[in-house]
């Protein structure tokens, strides 16, 4: 098709036997030849390979327009725009006209002239595919004018033309769509005579403006997008709109953790000097997606709301940048993240969840405390022993004399600001830690192993830790009860 742009007139498209088709008939053809090559398409959205991809594939094949359903955050605005690889290269337009109109069918009264005037020597344009994108959010002030178009009086004022005829339309979002893919964001917030307007379109694909006898043949491949939520929230897709819409995808969010830590790492900013001097373990990688996973799954979390993937994002985000700071003030060149460095994702945490009753009470921070300690937790099971296995077991625990050190009255303190020597000597102090992270091979510097291994012992109830602004302590576990009493009583004395 490329070759095809040095053209310049409807005379020398006709000679080389250049034929039209509409933007459905395009998709459709592109997507069977990636499927007969084997090209791949839709590259960035994971875990959808079995559920979303197969149908929105059948919906194009079917030449239908599409409703993509789905909490935020689940990659239908991303969906929508990578339709844009199924459209062929460049298309030619009738050039000195409005809209982007077909030279063998044109469709305004204005191009419709133009070629019966110029025959052949018609000039053409070519456009690009990219361009042939439009997406619209909708909002509540959103009007028929900005989707369809209206009387511009400016316009009939310098052409000295009188508002009944149609060349002082100014066309809207959709007409200038013509040819092309219209994506419309949160469909339910369109108010219900908005969403009328589009019935039109969708069955008999023409629109009329301002009463005008005009009808424009538009040839627009639809897009919407909705939050289920929607429907009883801030708005509905009126019946009739949903019966034109030929199919309904229902999206969903990564379901394992693979597909989620695929989509953080394509998806989080990391500068250059972030990538060359800090260090994420796997581990923590891994942990920080199991926060995402663990809000979906929260009783504190409204669920119908969602957690979006960007949760995780802005959480791996936030921890390198705190890793960072932490670097810097300490002069070092380089440095590894942190398992207490999780607790810096309390920003991210906040930001992109609702909480329910029960949530609010217990209070954002709490809640986010909660999911780190939970994500820690379940990392530590998934790489070392169950500390519940020796309970009852001949075979010798692993943690015992980590738990005794702490028992004789020994605290750990381990500052969120200390520099990596200070943080390892201080875990060094530790009897058997090393060797308990040794002797199960674990890749990596050890060091965040060693402290995951003192969360997970937390976790468990083995050993007591608490938390502060600048610091994180494990100690015994009763002397942490007893401290935690003491607070307690000061608060009700207070």
């Amino acid at each position: 098709m490329r070759d095809l742009t040095r053209l310049r007139t409807l005379g020398e498209l006709k000679q080389v036997g250049y034929k039209s088709r509409s933007v459905k008939q395009e998709l459709r053809e592109n997507l069977l030849d990636a499927l007969r090559t084997g090209r791949p398409l839709f590259e960035g959205i994971y875990d959808y390979e079995d559920t979303v991809l197969p149908q929105l594939k059948t919906a194009i094949l079917a030449k239908h327009n599409i409703l993509l359903l789905g909490l935020r955050g689940q990659a239908k605005t991303r969906l929508a725009r990578q339709l844009v690889e199924l459209l062929d290269p460049y298309i030619p337009a009738i050039e000195g006209v409005e809209l982007p109109e077909d030279p063998f069918a044109p469709i305004t009264p204005q191009a419709k002239a133009l070629v019966e005037e110029a025959g052949d020597d018609t000039p053409i344009r070519w456009i690009p595919r990219e361009e042939r994108y439009t997406e619209k959010l909708a909002t509540p002030d959103v009007s028929v004018a900005d989707l369809l178009g209206d009387i511009d009086p400016i316009k009939a004022a310098t052409l000295k033309l009188p508002y009944a005829d149609p060349r002082v339309i100014h066309f809207g979002l959709v007409p200038r769509a013509h040819r092309g893919i219209f994506a419309i964001n949160e469909l339910p917030d369109l108010q219900p005579r908005i969403q009328v307007a589009l019935f039109n379109l969708l069955q008999e694909r023409d629109v009329q403006i301002r009463g005008y006898k005009i009808r424009l043949p538009l040839d627009i491949q639809f897009v919407f997008t909705a939050n289920p939520e929607d429907y009883t929230q801030r708005g509905t897709i009126v019946t009739p709109l949903k019966d034109r819409i030929g199919s309904q995808i229902l999206t969903h969010y990564p379901r394992t953790l693979e597909a989620s830590l695929r989509i953080t790492e394509r998806e989080a900013v990391r500068s250059p000097e972030q990538i060359e001097r800090i260090t994420l373990p796997e581990t923590l990688a891994c942990a920080i997606e199991r926060i995402g996973f663990f809000a979906r799954e929260s009783e504190h979390i409204d669920a119908k709301s969602g957690v979006s993937a960007r949760l995780t994002i802005s959480a791996r985000e936030c921890i390198i940048a705190w890793a960072e700071q932490r670097m810097l003030s300490n002069r070092e060149e380089r440095t590894v993240v942190r398992p207490m460095d999780l607790y810096s994702a309390g920003p991210a945490i906040a930001g992109k969840v609702e909480l329910v009753y029960e949530g609010e009470k217990e209070g954002i921070q709490a809640v986010a405390l909660y999911l780190v300690h939970r994500a820690l937790k379940e990392e530590f099971l998934a790489h070392f022993p169950p500390p519940d296995r020796f309970k009852r077991s001949t075979q010798p625990n692993p943690y015992q004399p980590i738990v005794d050190w702490f028992t004789s009255g020994n605290q750990l303190h381990l500052s969120r600001w200390m520099s990596d020597a200070q943080y390892e000597r201080e875990l060094q102090r530790i009897p058997h830690l090393q060797r308990l992270v040794d002797n199960l091979n674990l890749p990596g510097s050890p060091y965040p192993w060693m402290e995951l291994a003192l969360h997970g012992l937390a976790d468990m109830s083995m050993i007591g830790r608490t938390l502060s602004e600048r610091e994180i302590a494990f100690q015994d576990i009763l002397a942490e009860l007893s401290s935690r009493r003491d607070d307690e009583e000061e608060e009700e004395e207070d």
